[in-house]
């Protein structure tokens, strides 16, 4: 009877563990399908991928697919198409926001798609947060969720974490959150190497990436036990600060979550950008290929009239961008990720902002643009459908009014959007 029991234990393990075949949005069925030809002529392509422009461009769409991209001179345009000029206008890829929060926001999902946010990564929170928002009647974004974190106690966010005591209580529920679809898993930041490693093993056995929220748990290390991804900037100020310095943090912080909230600006005033710590970060990002998405927008700092300037929270911030550049010149995969509220963008515009912050700190327009798209596409891993203007893949497309190449303005300035071949606005 007990070798029955092991056989058959092993028989479910095996089923479990089996790769998922692919990564596709929670809401994929939901989404509906272009079934037009359209045609999109006289534009100003920026395809994702960091090339050259096509002027006086021509896209067209035809049954949710792109089936022709090229010069508007050098293309047919089928007899049936409907035709939308794009002079005066870019087409890019859909934007592909890599770290999104619903946290109640009624509507919020929509808005966003409404702005060119084709597709969104919740990375910690429960599935069925985002019920109400599929059953609204209204289009949202491709929906590409985590279910919730993965913690330990006391959790930061207990409504949208799962708690775990030891590596085995992680790996269980990896495996449980991979069946109910999540298309990434995400760790925080009381976990420590050894339980995220095997987390790693996990996820990857499942085809899934693993992304993480660090501030107790020191970057290199994470990286090297398997993360793919590092959510937050602030999550390398362990790697960056003498380790005297960095204990006392992560003392304070894990006898108390909110201690991070001012601690962290703390940390990074004292940071050198361009120390031989900083250096060695980012050459090692580099190799690793890692994929960081800074969520600049989440710990923007203004000063404000009539209000005291916080110089701690200034400088701490200042140097968040100068890495965040740093990052980028050595090599490191940037990608866009706009924490969907924060306090310096309007409701909806969290992800421009982000860009805005992303051009602050060093990175060129085209940079900003493949990090919004193809780059984002790889670190979902869905670039072979997704994030660039290239023949065969899905027509997510938003048109804008200019050229954010020379005004990078004009991504505020969404004329059109396009999801699934379809016109969503």
């Amino acid at each position: 009877m007990a070798g029955f029991i092991a056989f058959h234990a092993c028989k479910q393990r095996i089923a479990t563990e089996k790769p998922a075949p692919d990564i596709r949005e929670i809401n994929q069925k939901e989404i509906p399908k272009g079934n037009k030809t359209i045609a999109i002529t006289s534009v100003l392509i920026i395809d994702g991928n960091g090339g050259e422009p096509i002027t006086d461009g021509c896209v067209i769409v035809r049954d949710g697919l792109i089936a022709e991209v090229g010069k508007t001179s050098e293309i047919m345009v089928p007899a049936e198409a409907e035709r939308v000029s794009g002079a005066g206008m870019s087409l890019l890829p859909g934007f592909i926001d890599a770290h999104f929060h619903l946290d109640g926001v009624e509507g919020l999902p929509s808005l966003f798609l409404q702005n060119g946010v084709t597709s969104l990564r919740d990375p910690g929170a429960w599935i069925e947060a985002y019920d109400g928002e599929r059953k609204s009647g209204k289009a949202v974004p491709r929906l590409f969720l985590a279910d919730p974190h993965i913690d330990m106690f006391p959790p930061a966010y207990p409504k949208d974490a799962y708690v775990v005591r030891d590596a085995e209580e992680a790996v269980n529920q990896v495996h449980r959150m991979a069946d109910r679809g999540a298309s990434v898993i995400k760790v925080y930041f009381r976990l420590p190497p050894g339980i995220i490693r095997e987390v790693c093993k996990a996820a990857h056995s499942r085809g899934l990436p693993v992304t993480g929220h660090l501030e107790t748990t020191e970057a290199m290390e994470a990286i090297n036990a398997g993360l793919d991804g590092i959510e937050h900037i602030t999550s390398f100020g362990l790697s960056l600060i003498p380790q005297l310095e960095g204990e006392k943090y992560r003392q304070i912080v894990l006898a108390d979550n909110n201690a991070r909230k001012r601690g962290r600006y703390e940390v990074w005033q004292k940071i050198e950008v361009d120390s031989r710590q900083a250096d060695s970060l980012a050459r090692f990002l580099a190799s690793k290929g890692t994929f960081v998405s800074p969520t600049l927008g989440a710990f923007e700092y203004q000063q404000e009239t009539n209000v005291p300037l916080d110089t701690v929270r200034l400088a701490g911030f200042d140097k968040m961008k100068r890495l965040t550049g740093k990052l980028r010149k050595a090599g490191v995969r940037i990608v866009t990720g706009s924490h969907a509220m924060i306090p310096y963008a309007g409701k909806g515009w969290a992800y421009q902002r982000e860009m805005e912050l992303l051009i602050e700190s060093g990175l060129s327009p085209a940079e900003v643009i493949s990090a919004a798209t193809i780059e984002n596409a790889r670190f979902f891993r869905i670039d072979d459908r997704l994030g660039s203007i290239e023949k065969a893949k899905v027509a997510d497309l938003v048109l804008v009014r200019g050229n954010p190449l020379e005004n990078f303005a004009a991504v505020r300035n969404i004329e059109k959007v396009m999801l699934n071949g379809t016109w969503v606005k």
